[in-house]
């Protein structure tokens, strides 16, 4: 059961990193913060790709911490 929990945060890491290299840049929000124009950079509402990658992230990272428990009461066995 340890070697199979481990094996999964593992292959869930790696989910993670992907994940997260694939979220679109947000090179305007720099050019806004410069300007003055950051103030209303969070108030529009993520759509498509950027926000399906949102949700797997946040799926992948409530999986990875879940998965860090259980590793941790498996080993203090």
């Amino acid at each position: 059961m340890y070697n199979i929990v481990m094996t999964l945060l593992i292959i869930v890491g790696f989910l993670i990193i992907i994940a997260t290299l694939m979220q679109p840049q947000k090179q305007q929000d720099a050019l806004n913060a410069l300007s003055g124009g950051a103030v209303f950079s969070g108030q529009t509402k993520k759509r498509g790709f950027e926000a399906l990658m949102e949700r797997i992230t946040a799926v992948l990272l409530v999986l990875f911490f879940a998965l860090a428990l259980i590793l941790a009461i498996l080993s203090s066995k």
